[in-house]
């Protein structure tokens, strides 16, 4: 299971995750953060309370780095030590922007 919640603040998007961003999750994210993405000049992902990320879920995140890449940027923040394991392993760390 994932909740989420969306605050934009001067044209930059924030989504807060909890749970798990999985195979079953992680269609309803993208759909509920497309039209948003796609206007913010930034998007913030704060993982303070994400418990699990799976392929799908980073899928989403290089989706949405590309399209940031010409735009302001896309920060991944506030990762644990198990996602940003994860993310070390797949070599998403060296492509992402995590704080």
């Amino acid at each position: 299971m994932l909740n989420f919640e969306k605050k934009i603040e001067d044209s930059a998007l924030t989504v807060l995750l909890d749970g798990k961003l999985d195979t079953g999750t992680t269609p309803e994210l993208a759909s509920a953060i497309e039209a948003d993405v796609d206007q913010a000049e930034k998007v913030v992902f704060d993982m303070t309370e994400l418990k699990y990320i799976s392929s799908a879920g980073l899928r989403l995140l290089l989706s949405i780095h590309k399209k940031m890449m010409k735009k302001g940027g896309f920060v991944i923040r506030n990762v644990n030590e198990t996602n940003m394991e994860i993310l070390e392993f797949t070599g998403f760390a060296e492509i992402l922007n995590i704080e």
